[in-house]
């Protein structure tokens, strides 16, 4: 199914009224559909089509695809280097920028790079530790948080200019965005931080894993009571969960991923843990789709990619609608022609 107001395929879209970007999630978001945006783990590799292969199983069922950017403080392909390749197919990307490893002249130039490369999101990230990947070793920076990164942003697109105040001759077209965590107490402190990163530049945000629709029901309340969800569009972290094993290592070891006993026990006693895993998924999404204030759903299905479209096809959220992709109008012409 395909709407009449939906983008067409293109590099760049034209910035329609109120939108600060030529992107489609922008597009989706303004409009008032459900978004759905997933993550794609840069490969251990200079091969281009290890990218390209795992961006197609997102087809037709993401609205954009997020690169992270050493997620973990593990080395991989730099985010900008998966959005270079991406935008270059016509895929639309958000390019992750964590504070943790590059100064202020790094970040900037990276963010003139991708949207130049038709980049049209940014999710600004303050960055795990160093201490928490495979190179412990490594010097941090942390010249920049999440919120001096997001005003940089704005002040590079709304003002036309670096930090320094040197002005840019052409200015990086940008849907800003931030991560938030709703599920890691103190709640009015989480709440409270979600209203700064909006007042530095935010303009959607994607959550932490849900796995507590209750902890997420409570937060939500907060932020309409706030008026925070006309604010900003909020996508809520969601994903397939392989074993109890596997939930109970993500507990003790992911900082700031919080999942109830109940959930590893229906995991344990299950036949298939697997599949409960993604069957749990399913229900999460359906249930977030209901809660007021919420946007979309960020899809994060580490090592159980090929999961996500049958994911979003089990829980509905699209209702029908086919997101844009690189081969999506050859193939509905295709079948016109057979037809």
């Amino acid at each position: 199914m395909k709407f009449e107001d939906e983008p067409v395929p293109g590099f760049q879209l034209p910035i329609l009224p109120g939108h600060s970007s030529p992107g489609r999630l922008e597009r989706v978001l303004r409009a008032g559909r459900f978004a759905v945006t997933a993550e794609i783990a840069p490969p251990d590799s200079a091969d281009p089509d290890d990218v390209y292969l795992r961006a197609r199983i997102f087809d037709g069922y993401v609205d954009a695809i997020n690169a992270t950017d050493g997620s973990g403080a593990h080395c991989h392909m730099s985010s900008v280097g998966v959005c270079s390749l991406l935008t270059r197919e016509g895929y639309a990307t958000i390019m992750q920028v964590s504070c943790r490893d590059k100064n202020r002249i790094a970040m900037q130039g990276d963010i003139l790079g991708g949207a130049a490369m038709g980049v049209a999101n940014v999710l600004c990230l303050t960055g795990d530790g160093v201490q928490a990947g495979d190179h412990p070793e490594a010097k941090p920076v942390f010249d920049y948080d999440c919120m001096s990164l997001l005003e940089n942003v704005r002040m590079m697109r709304d003002q036309g200019q670096f930090r320094s105040g040197r002005k840019l001759t052409a200015t990086p077209k940008l849907f800003a965005g931030a991560a938030a965590n709703p599920f890691v107490p103190p709640a009015d402190f989480r709440v409270e931080r979600l209203a700064k990163k909006i007042a530095a530049g935010a303009q959607f945000v994607q959550t932490q894993y849900c796995f507590d629709i209750e902890m997420l029901r409570a937060f939500m309340e907060q932020v309409r009571e706030r008026g925070l969800h006309e604010k900003v569009f909020i996508l809520v972290g969601v994903g397939p969960l392989a074993s109890a094993n596997a939930a109970r290592w993500i507990r003790a070891h992911v900082p700031g991923v919080h999942i109830p006993d109940e959930i590893i026990d229906r995991l344990a006693g299950a036949q298939k843990p697997k599949l409960e895993g993604r069957k749990i998924c399913v229900e999460m999404i359906q249930q977030i789709r209901e809660i007021e204030g919420v946007h979309g759903v960020h899809v994060m299905a580490f090592r159980q990619e090929e999961a996500v479209a049958e994911i979003i096809d089990a829980s509905g959220v699209l209702d029908g609608r086919i997101p844009w992709h690189p081969h999506r109008d050859t193939v509905t012409e295709e079948q016109r022609a057979v037809s």
